[in-house]
């Protein structure tokens, strides 16, 4: 019997293993809103389950996250970490003086929020980083991204929302956003075969709550996130790309790797929907938020690869200098790169 190739034929949409189940998600929910409640039970769960299933997509994705490291590995992830941070820090500082909590009600740019900008900024493509970098630099600047993966997850979103004078969350909140990624973290550290077990359950359920997540979604709004999606999209590659480039070479690279993590993670997506259910003053920005993310997820995915290339191709190769071990564990590929 032939074989129908879905899942290459999603995977050919850049971050499709998002994008392609959320905007199905988001087509039931317009064309048949009443779908959940009419069918009930496990069906009804899978459209209503996203932070179910996302809170075990962390303890899952923290147990691959490996504790060892080189100081090579430490330094550059460190710095890239701290830079992409830093820009959502100061994108909320600066939009939360202007925006506050809601979004933009009307104009041009209808939508938009601090939340939609944060969450786009704070998280990094883990799964392209690291195939740019296997591409285009060493096999040390990919394990860098073991420390970057520490963006993953509402948690950082949260103390910077809380750092640019927003609605702050309570202790309990931010403890619980990154519990189970540290949770994660601890049982793949104790036990390889366990990290390994779970380690494999990360792509899996990427679609599953990319689908819930669009099944709260309206697409009669999705025009809305058009070109202020795109926009939202070159706006992480150009204002996290410069500095990340820069922040690159002092930290002896070409900058390459900077140009590299200039990207918006697939899980990011999913950021809003998570902070609105934990403070309710920005559920009305999660609604466009989780659009326009999703957007940015596509643009940057289209675009971080064009100027890496371009990049490399500017600055020459990196250096020819030996790799030094490389003992920690990159976040499996799909785990934010879908």
């Amino acid at each position: 019997m032939n074989q129908i190739p879905i899942k290459r034929a999603v995977e050919r949409v850049p971050g499709g293993m998002m994008v392609v189940p959320l905007m199905l998600g988001a087509i039931i929910a317009t064309l048949a809103p009443g779908t959940p409640k009419f069918f009930g039970s496990f069906t009804g769960a899978l459209f209503t389950g996203a932070l179910t299933i996302l809170a075990v997509f962390y303890v899952c994705m923290g147990a691959s996250i490996d504790f060892k490291a080189t100081p090579y590995i430490v330094k550059k992830g460190g710095t890239l970490f701290a830079v992409k941070i830093g820009m959502g820090v100061l994108a909320g500082v600066v939009l939360g003086r202007l925006l506050g909590e809601a979004p933009i009600d009307g104009g041009l740019f209808a939508g938009l929020s601090t939340l939609a900008v944060v969450a786009a900024f704070n998280d990094t493509n883990g799964g392209l980083y690291m195939a740019l970098m296997g591409q285009y630099g060493k096999p040390r600047d990919v394990g860098a991204y073991t420390i970057m993966s520490l963006e993953s997850g509402p948690f950082l979103t949260m103390v910077t929302l809380g750092v640019a004078g927003l609605s702050a969350f309570p202790w309990q909140t931010l403890v619980g956003g990154i519990l189970p990624l540290v949770v994660g973290m601890i049982l793949g550290n104790l036990d390889r075969e366990l990290r390994d077990f779970l380690a494999r359950a990360v792509p899996v359920m990427i679609p599953f709550f990319a689908f819930a997540l669009g099944a709260g979604l309206d697409l009669t709004k999705v025009w809305q996130a058009g070109l202020l999606g795109v926009g939202l999209g070159v706006a992480v590659v150009v204002l996290t790309g410069i500095p990340l480039f820069f922040a690159d070479r002092l930290t002896g690279g070409t900058g390459v790797a900077g140009v590299a993590a200039a990207s918006t993670a697939g899980n990011a997506a999913a950021v809003p929907a998570i902070i609105a259910a934990s403070n309710p003053v920005y559920t009305e920005a999660a609604k466009h938020a989780t659009i326009l993310v999703a957007a940015a997820v596509v643009v940057t995915a289209i675009l971080v690869p064009l100027v890496t290339a371009w990049t490399a191709r500017l600055v020459g190769a990196p250096a020819d200098l030996p790799d030094e071990p490389v003992e920690a564990e990159a976040v499996p590929s799909e785990a934010k790169g879908a």
